[in-house]
């Protein structure tokens, strides 16, 4: 369901918003990872996703689907960093640099959504957008974390990373989820490299399910990981057996996995879904901040 703009500044207001000077912009380039991911390390929880591809792909991958760009100050510190495509998400430290990733945003062709803090993301909205211009929908959405591993309960059998065997199953749960979330499929929008993205992810042990006579019961995606954080998204329990706890003896389960590996795990939920809420607080999450996607036209 579209939902209207509520939050962010309406035609008339907006003409009278008084944009910062926006700092200059440089694209990013192999040989910068080691001082970005210093710069993103200030804020672990919110920058896992830049960080995750940046150990993943470097800077400069066609992976990333999209650019990373720096704004300096005039002594050359960064002062914000974006990743610039598809998917875009801003780490701005001034405002400044916030007004000169959403002027850049706004000429990029290829962006679907932008992701952010909720507040940040209506700072954004009022230099992105022009007189009248709305998204296609926004989805506000409870940034969860866990950071203390529950007590183990009884663990299911044989929870697993999926391999290319388990890739159609895992395409159209994906696709699923994506279009309630955000009204399109990727399967219509990008098929073949829907279908190269996720065997990608899945060849990367980055893709866990829980499967009996073959079909998948419980599946979860590793989007990124850093040693302070992992970023999970996709999160799904067969609707046929759900409300039996297999869905929080997997979760537990998969936290004790990832959790020797990296400090905390996050996630976002929908700010509708009550029963998602309550199914990740009994499964060891707890509310972190509020966010927002904003899905373009």
């Amino acid at each position: 369901m579209a939902v209207p703009i509520l939050r962010h500044e309406t035609a008339a207001t907006m003409n009278t918003f008084s944009a910062p000077e926006p700092c200059p912009i440089e694209e990013l380039a192999a040989g910068d990872e080691a001082e970005v991911l210093d710069f993103l390390s200030a804020r672990p929880i919110h920058t896992v996703l830049m960080a995750g591809m940046i150990r993943d792909n470097g800077l400069l991958s066609p992976q990333n689907r999209g650019s990373f760009y720096a704004c300096r100050s005039r002594q050359g510190e960064l002062e914000g960093v974006a990743l610039v495509g598809h998917v875009t998400v801003i780490e701005a430290g001034t405002e400044a640099s916030l007004a000169a990733f959403a002027c850049l945003t706004r000429h990029c062709l290829n962006t679907h959504l932008v992701r952010g803090e909720r507040e940040m993301m209506n700072r954004f909205w009022n230099y992105y957008a022009n007189t009248g211009q709305e998204p296609r929908r926004i989805s506000s959405e409870l940034l969860f974390e866990q950071r203390e591993v529950l007590p183990e309960s009884e663990p299911v059998d044989d929870l697993r990373p999926a391999t290319l065997s388990d890739l159609d199953q895992v395409l159209k749960i994906n696709a699923t989820m994506a279009f309630q979330e955000g009204g399109t499929s990727p399967l219509h929008r990008d098929p073949s490299g829907f279908r190269q993205r996720t065997a990608r992810r899945i060849e990367g042990n980055r893709v866990w399910v829980w499967a009996r006579d073959e079909k998948l019961i419980f599946k979860a995606d590793v989007i990124a990981e850093t040693p302070e954080v992992v970023y999970l998204e996709g999160v799904h329990v067969d609707a046929e057996e759900r409300m039996k706890g297999y869905g929080r003896r997997c979760m537990t389960q998969l936290a004790r996995l990832l959790m020797t590996r990296s400090k905390s795990i996050c996630l976002t939920i929908n700010q509708q879904n009550k029963n998602a809420q309550a199914f990740y607080a009994k499964a060891g999450y707890q509310f972190h901040s509020n966010y927002e996607t904003i899905y373009l036209r």
